[in-house]
């Protein structure tokens, strides 16, 4: 057995696939560990060198194209939004007018006072009016007024 046609070679590469994914846990190498996988098994059966490779980078492709979304929407689904961005959607009470152009405004979130700045530039909201944080930018919130509150 030539070592270009050697099944170890891809069954090594199935280890360091393997063991960078156990380490990053960043679903980045787990596709190609299932390509060399296929190829380690074609070699094993005789297959040349070309069907071996052609064997690795289809399953590879294939893998990553078809199921990474899926795993992705499944894991980044379980996240829970803590500290800061666990405000987003939350109602705010304007405590000192919010005016983009002037530089100034303040909003009081869940009883904690945070600078403010309005969503749409041009639009000045007065102290005492309910509105909604969009995002968080630094130290400031952005926020929409929410009509008829």
């Amino acid at each position: 057995m030539n070592f270009v046609n050697n099944p170890i070679i891809w069954l090594i590469l199935l280890v360091v696939m393997l063991a960078i994914e156990v380490a990053t846990l960043g679903l980045s190498t787990i596709w190609f560990a299932g390509g060399a996988l296929i190829a380690f098994l074609a070699a094993l059966l005789g297959a040349n060198i070309y069907i071996q490779v052609i064997l690795f980078l289809v399953i590879s492709i294939v893998l990553l194209v078809s199921t990474r979304p899926i795993a992705v929407r499944y894991l980044n689904g379980k996240t829970t939004a803590t500290n800061a961005d666990s405000l987003i959607g939350s109602h705010a009470i304007v405590t000192s007018e919010i005016n983009n152009l002037l530089g100034k405004g303040e909003a009081e979130v869940n009883g904690i006072p945070w600078s403010a700045r309005s969503e749409q530039d041009d639009l000045i909201i007065e102290a005492g009016k309910v509105v909604e944080v969009v995002k968080i930018l630094g130290v400031k919130v952005v926020v929409r007024e929410v009509k008829g509150e």
